[in-house]
């Protein structure tokens, strides 16, 4: 029925717009998808992928292309400093018995594997271009973008990220993306013969984790507290993030601080977070993404969330009758399952600043795993 949706526009072409976009284009929708970046580049270093982003992918028909790219793990081996094995969390295969249960693949290389799927499913791609008005109307949503008059769409998508211009638009009084008190480093590296599923360490005011994302590389990140979000530069980054690890009596970690070079591609990001509170929607447009549940990465699901959302949009257009049933729906099944991952991160870099309990914060991961194990 796809809602009485025939035409559809997506404002953002990060994983949950493009997700969105070839899944709303393979049921017949005309979908146009604007992305404000010309090249259309993914940032970033190597990203973590739970089982159930795993599953997206399958049914998007886009596993081979990961397995192809990326590399997937089972299990999460947490670790003291020393490299005491402390806790195993286990990582169902939701996407099949030969499936593993979760992976890692350079950003760029994911984006690139669902870029190729847009253009394959026939969307309207307009690179280098964002909206410049959206106003609902009774007939639909008329957006104007570009230099062009405005056109109308059955369906706007906001996927346009952490700070989000449509949300701006349609909610101004939605709160602010705010600074949790933890930063991030991170780097691409060789993969250490030892590490053959994602591992992290556990140190005082610091945690470090390793996960592959290919045959031969692996993807290092570490959190670190910050009182106060100031300004790092990146002729520093090198040393700064060499002298954090150092702390880390772990051969395993010893040995990539005396490796480490500008060759590994060193990042750095202060961490925010933002939970609009429902709804995510307004007449004919939608919210998915980080545009609505920007979390930290201490579930490595903020990615995961998003192209779920996508999936599940796409599901309730093609059931539902209407386009205010569609998006009800789709908001009712994932209000729950993100807030989940927004609050247990929060709970856990909270866990990891103050000195708390490592029993708890292994209890909240290992069942905040199993709750994204489940079908969404």
């Amino acid at each position: 029925m796809n809602a009485g949706i025939t035409k559809a526009l997506i404002i953002g072409g990060g994983f949950a717009g493009m997700t969105a976009a070839a899944r709303l284009a393979r049921q017949g929708v005309e979908v146009d998808l604007l992305e404000i970046d010309p090249g259309w580049r993914s940032y970033g270093a190597g990203i973590s992928l739970h089982g159930s982003t795993l599953r997206v992918l399958k049914e998007l028909g886009l596993i081979d292309r990961f397995m192809e790219e990326g590399f997937a793990s089972d299990g999460v081996e947490m670790r003291g400093a020393d490299d005491r094995i402390l806790v195993t969390l286990p990582t169902p295969r939701v996407a099949g018995p030969d499936i593993a249960g979760g992976g890692g693949i350079m950003r760029p290389a994911l984006a690139k594997i669902l870029q190729e799927a847009v253009r394959a499913a026939g969307v309207n791609v307009h690179l280098g271009t964002t909206f410049s008005t959206i106003e609902n109307q009774e007939d639909g949503v008329w957006v104007a973008f570009g230099d062009g008059k405005p056109q109308r769409y059955d369906l706007a998508v906001g996927a346009d990220g952490l700070y989000s211009s449509v949300r701006a638009k349609l909610f101004p009084e939605a709160p602010k993306p705010r600074f949790i008190g933890q930063s991030v480093w991170r780097a691409v590296l060789p993969r250490p013969a030892e590490i053959t599923t994602v591992t992290m360490w556990m140190g005082p005011n610091l945690k470090v984790g390793l996960n592959g994302v290919s045959r031969d590389l692996a993807y290092l990140f570490l959190t670190e507290d910050k009182e106060v979000n100031d300004f790092v530069a990146p002729e520093s980054f090198v040393e700064t993030l060499r002298a954090l690890l150092r702390k880390f009596p772990s051969p395993i970690i010893q040995a990539i601080a005396d490796q480490l070079s500008e060759e590994h591609h060193v990042i750095y990001r202060p961490l925010e977070q933002m939970l609009l509170p429902r709804p995510w929607r307004a007449g004919r447009v939608a919210l998915i993404g980080d545009a609505v549940h920007a979390t930290t990465p201490h579930l490595a699901a903020g990615a995961c969330i998003g192209i779920e959302d996508a999936m599940v949009l796409a599901e309730e257009v093609a059931r539902a009758s209407t386009v205010d049933d569609a998006l009800a729906g789709f908001e009712a099944r994932r209000w729950e399952r993100c807030r989940m991952v927004v609050e247990n991160s929060a709970r856990l870099a909270d866990i990891e600043i103050h000195g708390g309990s490592r029993d708890e914060h292994a209890a909240i991961m290992r069942q905040s795993m199993k709750t994204l194990a489940e079908a969404i």
